[in-house]
């Protein structure tokens, strides 16, 4: 008897979800480049391939939830309301994401969300991993832009989407350095919001009319 495709996508969350957790735990007592996949693989009491099936690599292991909001910004675009302009979506977007006290947007402070936040910081190949990751949310809302664009203006479409994810990029790594230094993410959820509003309107008073349906 085969499991239903529902069963077996809820095994694949429960493993994936599992793997994480743990691997987490040991980098945390030891250190990222301390830790093998087979002590992984060990402690959560799966093979070293399952490890890599689920993973692909040892840092996707720790990344792998920011994965989850990669198509964040380019879905909001993307499901934009008429008369709602690419940059508004994106504002809008990142805002709502304040409000909920969204680890995506550095705005979480749960103790473990930060020491996950500290070892990607310190630990150079996690570095360059979640840069990777932040790249393909670059990608994605590229794609729609360029989807959406006139004939000849894709480049721009490409060159605004850069501009955008540097904003947001540029707000996120702000508010995770103030959460790091010790403040409370309720504390600096107001200044965190204004600076936001600030920097979109930068942005806007460039592409005010740009991507309006």
């Amino acid at each position: 008897m085969t499991e239903e495709p529902g069963l077996r996508e809820r095994k694949k969350i429960q493993t994936r979800r599992k793997l994480w957790k743990v691997a987490l735990d040991l980098f945390l007592e030891r250190g990222f480049d301390k830790v093998s996949v087979a002590e992984i693989a060990a402690a959560a009491d799966v093979s070293k391939m399952t490890v890599f099936n689920y993973c692909g690599t040892k840092e996707d292991l720790v990344v792998g939830p920011m994965r989850e909001h990669v198509d964040d910004v380019a879905r909001a675009v993307r499901e934009r309301a008429p008369g709602e302009s690419v940059v508004a979506a994106v504002r809008r977007q990142f805002l709502d994401a304040l409000d909920a006290f969204d680890a995506s947007v550095g705005m979480n402070d749960r103790e473990f969300v930060l020491r996950v936040r500290r070892l990607i910081v310190e630990t150079p190949s996690l570095l360059a991993r979640a840069r990777e990751v932040l790249h393909l949310g670059e990608e994605n809302l590229a794609t729609v832009l360029v989807a959406e664009a006139a004939p000849g203006e894709e480049p721009l479409a490409r060159v605004v989407a850069a501009q955008l994810m540097a904003v947001r990029s540029g707000l996120v790594v702000h508010n995770h350095g103030r959460l790091l230094a010790g403040e409370r993410a309720v504390d600096v959820a107001a200044e965190a919001k204004a600076l936001a509003e600030r920097a979109f309107d930068t942005a806007e008073s460039g592409l005010r009319e740009y991507g309006v349906k």
